[in-house]
Parts: C-alpha cells; structure tokens; sequence
C-alpha cells in the first residue's frame, strides 16, 4: 500500500472569522494601554469603563464583529442602525494620555467565538505596541469582602509587576475564568502581550457601583493614571447601564432575591 498523502499545511492553520472595522485609523493610539470590560458579575468593569468614557473626551474609533455575536442589529443615538459589536473607545485622561478601552453589551454566544475575539483583541494589542492590558472583572463574594485580585499568566510580566510592588494572586479566583475575559488573560502570554486582570470582589448582581469605585483606585495607585472617577459619576453610569442590560440597579437586593446565586463566590466572567 502506498503511504498517505499528507494534508496541505493550511488545512491545519486556524481561521479567525473576527473582523475589526475601523471607524477612524486603523488602530489604537501607539503605546496606550487597553481596558477590556463587557458586562459580567456586578458589572464591576463594565460600570468603570463606561465611566470614563461618559467623564473624558472619547470617540469610538472602530468595531469587533463576529458572526457568533446575538444577531441583534440596535440604532443608534444619531439614529443609524449598527451591527451587533464590541466597540473600540479612544479616551483622553486629564493628563492627556489616551487610554484605549474594548467594550460592549454582548459576547459571542459560542465558545470558539469567545476565543477568536479574544485572540482578536490580543493581535490588536500587540500590533499598536500596548503598554498593557488590562482585562476588568467582578467576582461574586459575601457583601463584607472588598479585595481587589491581580491577575497573570506570564511569569515573566507577574516579576515585573511585583518588583513595582503590585501583588498577583496565586490563589484567586479559585474557580477560574469564562468568557471573553478569561480568554484574553489566558491567552496573552501566547502572544507576547503584557496582560494583567484586575479582579474586584462584589455581591455579584447587576450594579456594584462602590466595587467599580475600588477598582477605579486600585488601578489609579497601581499605574499611576489619573481616572478621575467619582462615585456620581459610577452611579449615573451605571443606571444608563441597566436601562439597556436590565436588572434593579440594587446589588444587595438583587443578590438577595436568587434563592441559590447564579454566581458561586468563585465565579466571574
């Protein structure tokens, strides 16, 4: 018997259907660093992020689609009709330093979606020369509890963090991480980005505003950026936030109103 043909090499190479469309360039500002945040566990990173583009001059400068996204076409405020997306946000912080933030009110609805986006956004990054990447979530934990966790999948990155006195947990979250956010981090260090996850402990609904607060300083101190966040200024965001997600807006009765939490104390998207 004759041997086996051996399968072209491009049979084997991986297809990312994501497509980036830019509105304004054709990448983020050189040398910025990236805020990801999408809805999850008290919203936490979502609120702060939609925070500092209601506070700053910011401008959307481009779209990540996916076929994977919910297949809901929404209008605009100028009333155009736009594709389901993750947006791409250019911020001006006080100083004047540009900070570029991905964010939305979706994620793919299937796991190889969540991956191609997030190897997406790593590709980005590494392209526009990122600073780092910061990827900002909750985690569901008893109302008393207010630490913040960072993070990483690089050792290399984790020395450099802690010789600028950042401490990365090792510990925590002892359940992990889904979605779109957990694929960012984990896949990083594959890509040569430097990526931290900035974790801030929550009840775990739908609107932690005073959790987004924590995390706002957290990241103030730790990279010295002037945010300049308030807790108006989370409190008015968060509320235009559930208008569209839904939700009480209440964290603490929220929580209270599930007879088993949806999220273990663990969990975090």
């Amino acid at each position: 018997m004759g041997q086996k043909t051996p399968e072209p090499q491009e049979a084997w190479r991986f297809v990312n259907r994501t497509r980036i469309h830019w509105l304004e360039g054709d990448g983020p500002p050189n040398g910025s660093m990236i805020l990801e945040a999408v809805p999850g566990v008290g919203n936490v990173g979502k609120i702060m992020v939609d925070g500092l583009i209601d506070k700053h001059p910011s401008r959307t400068i481009g779209w990540i689609l996916h076929p994977d996204f919910p297949p809901h076409a929404t209008i605009s405020d100028d009333g155009l009709i736009g594709p389901p997306r993750l947006d791409i946000v250019s911020v001006i912080l006080p100083n004047g330093e540009p900070v570029c933030i991905v964010t939305g009110v979706m994620q793919p609805m299937t796991a190889p979606g969540q991956f191609e986006v997030a190897e997406a956004i790593l590709r980005m990054a590494s392209d526009s020369d990122a600073s780092r990447l910061l990827v900002l979530a909750g985690l569901a934990a008893e109302p008393d509890c207010r630490s913040i966790y960072a993070v990483c999948s690089d050792r290399g990155f984790r020395k450099t963090l802690e010789k600028e006195d950042i401490m990365v947990s090792r510990d925590q979250p002892k359940g992990g991480m889904i979605g779109v956010a957990g694929m960012v981090l984990s896949l990083s260090s594959t890509l040569g980005v430097p990526s931290l996850g900035v974790i801030a402990e929550t009840v775990g609904a739908s609107s932690d505003v005073l959790a987004a607060d924590r995390m706002a300083k957290w990241i103030e101190q730790a990279f010295e950026v002037p945010l300049d966040l308030d807790l108006d200024t989370t409190k008015e965001t968060a509320a235009k936030l559930i208008e569209k997600i839904g939700g009480s807006g209440d964290p603490v009765e929220d929580y209270l109103s599930l007879d088993e939490p949806e999220a273990s104390s663990d969990f975090y998207v």
